[in-house]
């Protein structure tokens, strides 16, 4: 199965940082965001992995490369003109999928999830599958509900308690693209779309979880004394 990291935003809430850095390159503990989802993804067994760019993304192929440092063969999809958002990066780079289901990650959040787990088709049938996380105080309403006796996410919460924020890891089949045309495209619409024909299964994670979205955040990830140890856990099984 393949992957795709999605690591083409701008990252405009971490200026003056990505004024000259791209996003996926900002370092915790040592190690790159998008770093960290490589070594995750060739630690779960993944072989291939589609890198989305635009803001300033010659910089991540001159970190990258092929990918061969990481045990991964790396193919980029280049958004010239302008970036496509999530979906539309999605199609853009569906072409270069070569299973029939594929991992998406966003290259902005830190998180340990096993992502071998995303790979067991036994486990995962529905055309889309989402991992959840419980709300962070800068997203307190969440995202969607979770019908958790079916695994089936269900629709945007209100003001519900019980709603579960989407951590930024999913797999989807790529015929949940296929029909989209080409062009700026955001995911919510697609993801609301599978809601209301219920193809859209989740799961809740409680392990460790970061949104790299501010420099508050940033701090925060680099001061975490969890995330440090998990940081160093990648370090030695790739040692």
């Amino acid at each position: 199965m393949d992957a795709i990291i999605l690591a083409a935003g701008r990252g405009s809430r971490l200026q003056p940082l990505t004024d000259s850095l791209p996003k996926p390159l900002v370092e915790v503990n040592g190690l790159c965001l998008i770093e960290i989802h490589l070594h995750q993804l060739a630690i779960a067994g993944f072989k291939r992995v589609i890198i989305n760019l635009h803001h300033l993304g010659e910089l991540i192929k001159n970190r990258l490369g092929d990918g061969q440092n990481y045990g991964l063969q790396i193919i980029y999809s280049e958004e010239t003109d302008e970036a496509l958002e999530t979906a539309g990066g999605i199609v853009n780079a569906l072409g270069l999928i070569t299973s029939k289901n594929f991992v998406a990650i966003s290259a902005d959040v830190l998180c340990d999830y096993p992502l071998k787990q995303l790979r067991n088709s036994e486990q995962i049938s529905a055309p889309g599958h989402l991992v959840m996380v419980s709300n962070p105080s800068h997203h307190a309403r969440g995202d969607f509900l979770l019908d958790d006796s079916a695994h089936i996410v269900t629709r945007i919460p209100g003001d519900s308690q019980m709603a579960y924020t989407f951590s930024g890891l999913a797999r989807f089949s790529k015929a949940m693209f296929k029909p989209l045309p080409s062009g700026k495209r955001a995911l919510r619409p697609v993801l609301e779309a599978a809601i209301s024909q219920r193809q859209l299964s989740g799961e809740v994670y409680n392990g460790i979880w970061s949104d790299i979205g501010t420099l508050e955040r940033l701090s925060q990830a680099r001061a975490s004394e969890a995330i440090g140890e998990y940081i160093e856990s990648i370090r030695q099984s790739i040692s």
